[in-house]
């Protein structure tokens, strides 16, 4: 495919903020994708060239670009800075010079997406000395074929910026909209342009009204579900509950993404086999998958209430969620974030190596720190740590050492445990797992007594423990879903994992630091909505906790945009905080805003996309302070 094919489709979804028409352009454009382009064209899709698991990062700061710039178009670095100030996007800065390249590019060619992918990968093998030169030139060779459009996106994506707005969700419907039968209601037919629309007033294209009929097609009719029935050879499916078959449909295609983690291998089968390929996708030991999710319970009535009796419950550890997966004798380690931290953590993998006796399995758990004298669990701060450590990792292991403690398995001697009752699966993990000092199952009560129930919690708390997991028996395990299976029972106000989106300078003694951070939840379509400011909980130490001076440092590279003491942020950091009270605002585009908010710790295990999500904020709006 050539680039300047996908630079005209990023182009049409930043021209609209809606999501049906986002989605829609998404759909349109997966049908002219060929299948052997999917695996660099869904990534590029999500703003990235890597998979979310995969570790390699880019790594190129805007002095290389500048300089590439600067290589391929003949305009000095003060000239592209001047610009690039001017403009505040440095990728806006590179279509502006590229547009009126001083010097002739004799050997340019078209780019295509693959020589585009092929480039930027190439950066992250550069290392030692001359490597600073090498990616230089790399860059330079894209802008000096690049029409200026072309340079702009291929800025912003080496810069890891692309910002198309495009979330896995609206990918995901846009999956569905190209290669499954549409259903009436959800979509309507458009009489002049002979196409099904999104359920809107008007065309897309033609922005003529839409039309209540539909034409002579291959229409199956059910009630309200499609059960097993295989809905590919039909382009219609009328149904007396359209949004509930549309959801039926739209949730088989997500469990395949949430075990496949491969949204460009879910495609391919749903546009060779329809539905009936899904079934071909199954879960790959060394390859992550999206961790279940758990909703917060008011408390413990409200959770048997939930869950029904009886109900397992485990001590919530202040730890970072881990996936342990081997295959025969590979072993891999990832957080929920996806990234691979197998490197980082040699003790856990001999743990797992010595203590669980199967050579295939993926199994959940939690990591905690402990003090080597005392023997007490540390705070999440102190292993934290160790996740982003690349060096003196064997001296890190004793300084910090961690327990395992094991509270789920999803597959084990190559069978998917996912649809096991609950009770089976820790049944399971009770028989593989050998208990050490070094690894353990979740502490667990199963009962149905209130009172033998409080005390648990109550125990819990006492050991310095954040609360406990309530889980139901029977429940299967749902990667990426929060949708009470089980629950998180916590003595206060539900706290929140907010991405940093903004900052200002400081200023006297913080006047070299970033003080003032606009916070953000996600929506459903994986944009940012601004929840507020905060600027109090930070230390003056690092070693005490999270220090303004650390927070500047981690969001210096990401700064986008700068006026004045006004900094726009790349969405990577996220922070715990909590807060007095959420209010309605008309300031913030959630709607709403924190009443005092306070830094509780840099969470550093999640990714900005699993943040605290719309739909937690206004939950959490509705039952505060007894809102019904």
């Amino acid at each position: 495919m050539q680039y300047s094919k996908l630079v005209q489709f990023y182009e049409k979804v930043n021209s609209t903020s809606k999501r049906l028409n986002k989605t829609h352009y998404i759909s349109e454009f997966l049908k002219e994708c060929k299948d052997e382009d999917l695996e660099i064209i869904i990534p590029l899709l999500q703003a990235r060239v890597f998979p979310a698991w995969d570790v390699r990062k880019i790594g190129v700061s805007d002095r290389y670009v500048i300089k590439a710039i600067s290589i391929a178009t003949g305009f000095t670095i003060d000239a592209i800075e001047k610009e690039w100030k001017r403009l505040g996007d440095l990728g806006e800065a590179a279509e502006s010079l590229v547009g009126k390249k001083k010097q002739a590019t004799l050997f340019s060619s078209d780019l295509s997406v693959r020589k585009v992918i092929s480039n930027i990968k190439k950066l992250t093998l550069q290392t030692g000395s001359g490597s600073v030169d090498q990616k230089t030139k790399i860059i330079a060779e894209l802008y000096t074929s690049a029409k200026p459009k072309e340079a702009k996106y291929i800025t912003r994506l080496i810069l890891e910026d692309l910002r198309i707005g495009a979330g896995e969700s609206s990918i995901k419907d846009g999956i569905v909209w190209a290669f499954l039968p549409k259903v009436y209601g959800v979509h309507l037919y458009c009489d002049k342009c002979k196409a099904f629309m999104p359920n809107t007033k008007t065309c897309f294209i033609c922005k003529e009204k839409l039309s209540k009929e539909y034409p002579e097609l291959k229409i199956l009719e059910v009630e309200e579900s499609i059960g097993d029935e295989e809905i590919s050879k039909y382009d219609l499916i009328v149904a007396k509950e359209e949004r509930k078959v549309y959801n039926e449909i739209s949730e088989k295609v997500q469990s395949a993404i949430n075990v496949s983690n491969d949204l460009a291998l879910v495609t391919k089968k749903i546009r060779e086999k329809g539905l009936q390929g899904l079934k071909d996708i199954g879960m790959k030991a060394l390859v992550p998958i999206k961790v279940m999710l758990y909703p917060k319970a008011r408390d413990m009535d409200d959770a048997f209430e939930r869950l029904g009796r009886p109900m397992a419950l485990e001590y919530k550890y202040d730890g970072f969620r881990l996936q342990i997966h081997r295959l025969k004798d590979d072993i891999k380690l990832f957080t929920r974030r996806l990234e691979d931290v197998t490197t980082q953590f040699p003790d856990v993998v001999k743990v797992a190596r010595e203590n669980i006796k199967s050579e295939n399995f993926i199994i959940d758990s939690e990591i905690v720190g402990y003090d080597k004298k005392t023997g007490k669990y540390l705070p999440f701060q102190k292993i934290s740590q160790r996740i982003k450590r690349k060096h003196d990792i064997s001296q890190m292991t004793k300084d910090l050492p961690v327990i395992v403690n094991v509270f789920d398995i999803m597959e084990v001697d190559d069978k998917n445990t996912l649809k096991y009752p609950f009770k089976d699966r820790r049944a399971l993990i009770e028989k593989i797992v050998k208990e050490s000092k070094d690894i353990m199952l979740a502490k667990q009560l199963v009962t149905s007594d209130d009172k033998e129930a409080n005390a648990f919690y109550e125990e819990a708390l006492q050991v310095g423990e954040e609360g406990v997991m309530a889980k139901g028996l029977d429940a299967p395990y749902k990667p990426g879903a929060r949708i009470g299976y089980g629950l998180k029972i916590k003595p206060v106000m539900e706290s929140l994992d907010l991405v940093i989106v903004a900052a200002e300078w400081g200023t006297g003694k913080r006047s070299e630091w970033l003080s003032s951070f606009t916070l953000a939840c996600v929506d459903d379509n994986g944009d940012f909505l601004e929840i507020g400011k905060v600027g109090t909980g930070f230390k003056e130490k690092s070693e005490e906790g999270l220090s303004f001076e650390q927070l500047t440092n981690l969001l210096k590279p990401l700064i986008i945009k700068e006026k004045n003491k006004d900094v726009t942020l790349q969405p990577q950091i996220v922070i715990e905080v909590n807060f007095e009270e959420i209010q309605k605002s008309p300031t913030y585009s959630s709607g709403y805003a924190l009443r005092f908010p306070r830094v509780i710790r840099l969470r550093d295990d999640r990714r900005p996309d699993e943040c605290s999500d719309i739909e937690l904020i206004e939950e959490l709006y509705h039952v505060q302070r007894g809102r019904n």
